[in-house]
């Protein structure tokens, strides 16, 4: 069975080109992510990968749709081939099951992943250069309305912390440091 990964960096963007590529190559089923490729922890990729079966080909339109770095790659591919499951990058024209594929395989991902270095490299510069000029402003605070009388509601112990943070859909970090704030003000 051939079995297609897309993935794409946000869920505003658009997965059509990739979409046509896995009906061109007569893919039989299809798992889409619109999130980062910076960790594994994707929930379609971890559906794909537990879906495969021995002599099934994973189909990729590139790498970098699959992972983001070398070691997370490396890591797939194995998990991959410890189930006889074969993989395949359209744009990087690599097939693992020959050894050239899968030495293009890891030279391919290495540059992914130098790639990424840079391109986290050059956000840093310029965050930088924004700070020097004291134009960087950071991302926006999260403004929830509702977050006083969600609190009262924890504090007097009608609700848990856990249904307070599921309610207004904070991380547990943020949610503290704004009941800390507001504690100070």
């Amino acid at each position: 069975m051939k079995v297609g990964y897309i993935r794409v960096s946000t869920a505003e963007q658009n997965t059509a080109r990739q979409e046509v590529l896995m009906q061109t190559l007569g893919v039989d089923a299809v798992y889409i992510d619109r999130m980062s490729g910076k960790s594994t922890d994707r929930p379609e990729l971890q559906r794909m990968m537990s879906f495969v079966r021995e002599g099934d080909t994973v189909i990729v339109e590139s790498i970098s749709r699959f992972a983001r770095n070398t070691h997370d790659l490396l890591d797939l591919i194995e998990k991959l081939t410890e189930r006889n499951v074969e993989f395949m990058s359209k744009k990087e024209s690599i097939d693992t099951t020959t050894p050239t594929g899968k030495f293009m395989l890891t030279v391919f991902g290495a540059v992914a992943e130098l790639e990424r270095s840079y391109i986290l490299q050059r956000q840093r510069e310029g965050i930088e250069i924004a700070k020097e000029r004291h134009i960087y402003k950071g991302r926006k605070p999260i403004e929830r309305s509702d977050f006083g009388p969600v609190v009262s509601l924890w504090r007097n112990g009608t609700i848990t912390a856990v249904e307070a943070m599921r309610r207004l859909d904070m991380s547990p970090s943020t949610f503290y440091r704004k009941v800390r704030r507001e504690v100070k003000t």
